[in-house]
């Protein structure tokens, strides 16, 4: 599917419930992807994500971008800078919070152009590198992101606690045998 009306822009406050749309799709396929570690999505999703969102347009330090076509949102992403961070042992650095694409135009180039935009503010206003997450299954933001020239720095690895407490009774078990 080709885009030849497709624009990138700023994203605007008439875009809330578009944006919200989007967030809400992000957030439903994050928690299917582990239902464990990820916010689950509920009846207020939408309205709540579009908000914030909105809510950051006013900052100076992030960047809130929408590809249109026809007069249609299809996807946004959202990125900023930010400073030391020494918790995760990193300088200064752009991060990458969300790029998120409307499933029926996913896979056409929206989301690298959408990418190759927030790299381009990035970059202008200073960044030195780029950083971001990726859900371990969401292999095709993966292959965008690698295509782009990211590179795996950090795993992130999440342990639940509380569970009938069975991680802490085989951590225990282990310790007690050495």
């Amino acid at each position: 599917m080709s885009h030849p009306s497709l624009i990138i822009r700023p994203a605007a406050r008439t875009d809330l419930d578009a944006l919200g749309r989007l967030g809400e799709i992000m957030v439903a396929t994050h928690y299917a992807f582990d239902a464990k570690r990820f916010i689950a999505p509920s009846p207020q999703t939408a309205k709540r994500y579009g908000e914030f969102l909105v809510s950051q347009l006013a900052r100076q330090d992030v960047v809130l971008l929408v590809a249109e076509e026809n007069g249609a949102v299809i996807g946004y992403v959202y990125a900023g800078l930010e400073g030391f961070d020494y918790m995760a042992l990193r300088g200064p650095a752009g991060a990458l919070y969300d790029i998120v694409v409307d499933p029926a135009h996913r896979g056409t180039g929206v989301g690298r152009r959408l990418l190759d935009a927030a790299l381009t503010w990035l970059a202008a206003h200073g960044a030195p590198r780029v950083v971001l997450s990726t859900a371990e299954q969401n292999e095709s933001a993966q292959r965008l992101f690698a295509g782009a020239g990211f590179r795996p720095t950090m795993i992130e690895m999440t342990l639940e606690l509380g569970e009938e407490d069975a991680g802490a009774q085989e951590r225990s078990t282990k310790r007690s045998k050495r």
